[in-house]
């Protein structure tokens, strides 16, 4: 049994205070080790919250029963007693920087599970922290910006459910009118920010820029410290995963605001791009939005005899949710799928040739769609069968124009086969739209929700049609034009040109409360085609150029880097194993018939392209019935590689 001296850093006494010695035996357990500190010191307060950092192995030793033989703790180990939970200065995605205590010493998906609690964001599996783009400012930049801080350190969680509210909030924030105050910053919309604000801001204007964003996650499986993130840092919390559980605005008031925010900072930053047309209502519930939250109340308080009711509501919803798919699965296998037929034009863009569109007879069957020379021709062969199962759907959309085109990128042997239909009026649009996004996912019309995926579209290009008719002439004087639109348009048009479109656009949603109007955003927003996509620039094996794999909730994306065309796309529902070659750093894929794809990550490492797979494969897994439950052991192992604990 060795013995030494054991030199230990307290943080307690200070920066310059000189290392304590203390005597310990290789079989003397942490627990041991931090009581000698502690009585050395002689400062009498509560170290419950204290543990041992080692310095050179980057590790916290969080089990006290462990000896230093145990840990192969010897006479050189550099060790510091340190608080777990330290002070954190945390960006918000309305732009609110909140400082407050984060634990330091447990994986990052813990220490977003705990944040989440305290400020009352459901489903923290679908956020993550990320470190800030490192942005040079000039000198007269950062005299005039101060930044505002909102410290909630003092706040301290209750031990009730996170749902459990008091005046609308929950109690813990309705401790001082202060926290209050905060609370209402977070679950209501911000006012629109001044166009400079915007025209400051980065911009990703390039796959390449949007890559480096993604590079910037941090590893949710190790600690804060072990990243090297320090006390009073500043991190970004965000909606990491594009595919949200159970939004329910009773209990989500600021889970829908913080979503809301970060959608709209996406589009009036081009994170994700829209149409013109949809950047005029994207600005019109901006500004709907902005008057309804200076004018509505915050939610009513929650009556326990109410939320016992819901509560029992939503079993008996799931168990006849649970027998609705029962018996549509049997109806489904009893019965043909209907078809679609109707004349629709068709255009190959890829194609050589000077040709537009021209007219077939078109039948949807399944998840296939087959066209005909005519309707009388539809009895015999088709000239051409499409499996759209797998492919990609965009809209092409100009209700103003009547231009309703539907954009399909087809997988093939050779790569992506870009088609365009192009339909008669937003009735055809709907009905066509609906199956052929139901066909990506491998549906068929006979599904239960082809109708409301038709009502859906329909809804939405109601919202973008133009009332001539209307009185646009309530130019409105609060309405600050380029605050609602993105920078694009600043340089494209005069605020006096923007002002009756959005105005227009506005009368369509008028009406919405603001809890509809919210949810309305963010439906448009994953509408787009390029919503949710996370890029990262990677090098396929064989290849010699560098390329971008986007990843997305369902599938994986291949893109040219050079003209940002789809190469191919691949869907998780036919992935059979994905593993990571760790000390090359390379990731290898295998999907059904044979398919397997390797590549190195180029912008990010891997393990964070490792996370987001699995981390979307775990989404996956979620359901009604889990409720509040989180499988945190389940995550792990399928976001956490070698590192999973």
């Amino acid at each position: 049994m060795a013995a030494w001296d054991l030199s230990v850093t307290v943080e307690e006494l200070g920066p310059e205070a000189p290392p304590l010695k203390v005597s310990v035996t290789s079989d003397l357990h942490i627990g041991g080790v931090i009581l000698k500190i502690v009585e050395k010191t002689q400062i009498k307060k509560d170290w419950s919250d204290h543990a041992l950092w080692w310095e050179q192995k980057q590790q916290w030793l969080l089990r006290p029963s462990w000896t230093l033989e145990k840990y192969e703790i010897h006479a050189d180990a550099r060790l510091c007693l340190t608080p777990q939970h330290k002070p954190l200065r945390l960006g918000l995605p309305n732009g609110t920087t909140l400082r407050l205590q984060a634990c330091f010493s447990r994986p990052v998906f813990q220490t977003v599970m705990g944040v989440c609690h305290l400020l009352n964001l459901r489903h923290p599996e679908e956020l993550s922290l990320l470190r800030p783009m490192e942005v040079k400012k000039k000198k007269k930049d950062k005299e005039a910006e101060e930044e505002v801080v909102y410290d909630l350190t003092g706040l301290r969680t209750s031990s009730g459910p996170a749902h459990t509210l008091s005046n609308g909030m929950p109690m813990h924030f309705a401790d001082s009118l202060q926290t209050e105050a905060v609370y209402k910053m977070l679950s209501v919309s911000l006012p629109a920010p001044a166009p400079e604000t915007i025209t400051k801001m980065p911009r990703t204007t390039s796959l390449v820029d949007k890559a480096q964003v993604h590079s910037r996650w941090l590893d949710s499986s190790r600690s804060l410290l072990q990243q090297g993130v320090q006390e009073h840092d500043r991190l970004l919390l965000r909606f990491k995963y594009y595919c949200f559980h159970d939004l329910d605005p009773k209990y989500d008031a600021v889970r829908l605001t913080q979503l809301y925010e970060q959608a709209r900072w996406a589009i009036l930053l081009e994170d994700v791009d829209c149409t013109e047309e949809e950047m005029m209502l994207f600005a019109a519930l901006q500004y709907h939005i902005g008057k309804v939250s200076l004018s509505e109340p915050q939610p009513m308080t929650s009556c326990p005899a109410m939320d016992d009711l819901d509560s029992a509501l939503q079993c008996l919803e799931v168990k006849m949710e649970a027998e609705e798919s029962i018996t549509a699965d049997m109806l489904e296998t009893m019965t043909v799928a209907p078809e679609l037929q109707d004349y629709l034009k068709i255009f190959r863009p890829k194609r050589l040739t000077l040709k537009g569109y021209k007219q077939f007879w078109f039948a949807f069957n399944n998840t296939s769609l087959s066209y005909y020379k005519s309707k009388e021709e539809s009895l015999k062969e088709p000239i051409q069968q499409m499996n759209l199962k797998g492919c990609e759907v965009a809209p092409d959309v100009s209700v103003a124009g009547q231009k309703f085109c539907i954009r399909l990128l087809i997988p093939g042997a050779e790569g992506m086969n870009e088609v365009y239909l192009r339909c008669e009026n937003e009735l055809q649009y709907s009905r066509w739209m609906a199956a052929c996004r139901l066909a990506s996912k491998g549906k068929t019309l006979a599904d239960s929700s082809f109708s409301s995926e038709v009502q859906n579209i329909q809804s939405f290009l109601a919202m973008q049609r133009t009332n001539p008719g209307a009185n646009t002439a309530q130019t409105d004087d609060s309405i600050n034009t380029y605050s609602l639109v993105s920078p694009r348009y600043h340089k494209k048009y005069k605020a006096k040109q923007l002002t009756p479109r959005i105005l227009e656009a506005y009368q369509n949603v008028a009406q919405l409360p603001l809890t509809d109007a919210l949810l309305r955003f963010l439906q448009i927003w994953q509408g787009l085609p390029d919503f949710g996509v996370s890029y990262f620039v990677v090098r396929f094996k064989g290849c010699r150029k560098d390329e971008v794999l986007g990843v997305t909730n369902n599938r994986l994306i291949r893109i040219d880097l050079s003209i940002g065309d789809v190469v191919k796309t691949w869907r998780y529902n036919t992935m059979r194993q994905w593993n990571v070659n760790w000390d090359i750093q390379q990731m290898a894929i295998e999907f059904n018939g044979n398919v397997n794809i390797a590549f190195s990550c180029v912008t990010a490492t891997c393990k964070i392209v490792h996370e987001y797979i699995g981390g979307y494969i775990f989404m996956a897994t979620r359901t009604k019935e889990q409720a509040e439950v989180l499988n945190q052991e389940l995550f792990f192992k399928l976001t956490g590689g070698h590192e999973a604990i």
